[in-house]
């Protein structure tokens, strides 16, 4: 049995619900942390008194106390296995650890005690150390559970009052001598023992509450967040029932279907038909967010023409870029023989979000080139534009949800800063980098790698979640 087979992890410390099985676990955990510290303590008492005492009684002494070591080993292996439903394995560990503490510190004072006996009368440092050293290391660290903790500290003052009135009983010194001195001092350090005992008492006990506070906290999150994102979902869905119908009229109306516009109708249809179109956005991004918080968002990888991907998005901002008066440039000439894996209907999202981001930042008859290149193993595709460049150490509020550059009211452009938090998590997902490069007043390189895909005829399909 190694020890790292018995380590506890902090959720393995914060699992149980059950305040008895809470202390067991805590108390094995201290007693395998801590398991090297007492083997050196135990070592170095062993050898001093072999040294200065009785060597067949330090080794006697150290089979015993190593003895019990082994069943405390065997108690936090058990001790981890339980549950709280295992209401007879939990008692009996109870036992175990109390019999096993017992056993322990009955076994440090035997020795201390026959040491003492060895000594001449009052000359009893050494032992009356040892048992303040192992009194103190008890107070401080088997306080989770209380029973056992009463159990030692009672046979090491027993022991402590054993050695000290053996003396006084022998002798009969008076009230002034150094023997009662030393019983007076023994009495001192058993009430600073025990007054440590309550101090880390009270503050495991208050860890422990902070804990089932941050436990009940936490439920109370997820639960708030729970019906949030029930709520996104379901809004969203509503809402976009009824935009579907808003948007296709007012679609057939701009298109002249439904007759020609009056004059005077025309800018107030197309501002309809723009913001429309912008609430329907807002309504996809609201649900790409849910699905991402869910983990409901799924990809399916294919391995893609790079030229394709970028002459197709190009292709379908070409409006967008217009509206704003910006021209989007196709610099893609070494594209066509470069091949990803990836998913082509999120990548044209991360893409649109991106060319659409540069043309709405960019200035009037600006330029958007977008284009592709070779990085060692990687194939990076790029959105450059000429605006006013991103400032530094913005990552944060780029890819940040619900953040902009320019988060006045008065910005220059719109959108619920979800756009490029969510290409990011697109991206990632489909195990490539986003990221940027910029110059404040020179404008910004915004681009997405994935690993060279090296074929000239690919056609592999898979899903991923």
């Amino acid at each position: 049995m190694s020890i790292s087979e018995i380590q506890f992890t902090d959720q393995d410390a914060l699992s149980p619900s059950d305040p008895l099985l809470q202390n067991l676990k805590d108390f094995t955990s201290i007693t395998v942390s801590l398991i090297w510290q007492r083997q050196a303590i135990f070592l170095a008492a062993t050898l001093l008194t072999a040294f200065y005492f009785d060597p067949v009684g330090a080794a006697v002494f150290y089979c015993t106390i190593m003895f019990t070591e082994i069943l405390d080993l065997l108690l936090a292996r058990r001790v981890k296995s339980l549950d709280k439903t295992d209401r007879a394995g939990i008692t009996s560990s109870l036992y175990w650890a109390l019999g096993s503490s017992t056993l322990s510190a009955a076994n440090i004072c035997l020795y201390a005690i026959t040491v003492a006996l060895q000594q001449e009368g009052g000359g009893h440092f050494t032992p009356l150390f040892f048992l303040f050293a192992a009194a103190l290391f008890a107070a401080m660290n088997n306080h989770q559970i209380v029973i056992v903790l009463v159990v030692r500290l009672t046979i090491y003052g027993f022991s402590f009052m054993i050695i000290v009135l053996k003396d006084v009983w022998v002798t009969r010194p008076p009230l002034s001598s150094d023997l009662w001195l030393q019983v007076f001092t023994i009495i001192f350090v058993m009430y600073f023992i025990i007054d440590c005992s309550f101090i880390f008492l009270k503050l495991y006990r208050k860890n422990l509450q902070q804990i089932e506070d941050l436990k009940m906290e936490h439920e109370a999150a997820k639960a708030a967040y729970l019906v949030k994102s029930q709520f996104v979902s379901t809004v969203s869905h509503e809402l976009r029932t009824p935009l579907t119908s808003i948007k296709g009229s007012l679609d057939l109306i701009n298109s002249g279907a439904m007759g020609e516009i009056p004059n005077r109708m025309q800018s107030l249809v197309k501002l309809a038909g723009s913001n429309s179109n912008r609430l329907s956005n807002l309504i996809d991004d609201l649900l790409d967010l849910q699905k991402i918080e869910a983990g409901e968002m799924t990809y399916r990888q294919d391995v893609l023409n790079v030229q394709n991907v970028i002459s197709e998005a190009v292709d379908s901002s070409l409006g967008y870029a217009s509206a704003h008066d910006v021209t989007i440039v196709e610099d893609s000439a070494i594209c066509d023989s470069l091949f990803i894996e990836s998913d082509e209907a999120r990548l044209m999202q991360v893409l649109l979000n991106i060319i659409s981001n540069a043309a709405k930042f960019s200035a009037y008859q600006g330029v958007v080139t977008v284009g592709c290149e070779r990085c060692g193993d990687k194939v990076r595709i790029y959105v450059v534009d000429e605006g006013p460049g991103i400032p530094e150490n913005s990552k944060d509020k780029v890819f940040g949800r619900f953040t902009q550059l320019d988060s006045s009211d008065q910005r220059h452009a719109g959108g619920t800063g979800l756009g490029m938090n969510i290409s990011k998590e697109i991206v990632e997902n489909l195990n490539g980098i986003i990221d940027y490069v910029s110059e404040v007043g020179k404008g910004t390189k915004f681009f997405v790698e994935f690993d060279a895909y090296e074929t000239d005829s690919p056609h592999k399909q898979t899903s991923l979640m």
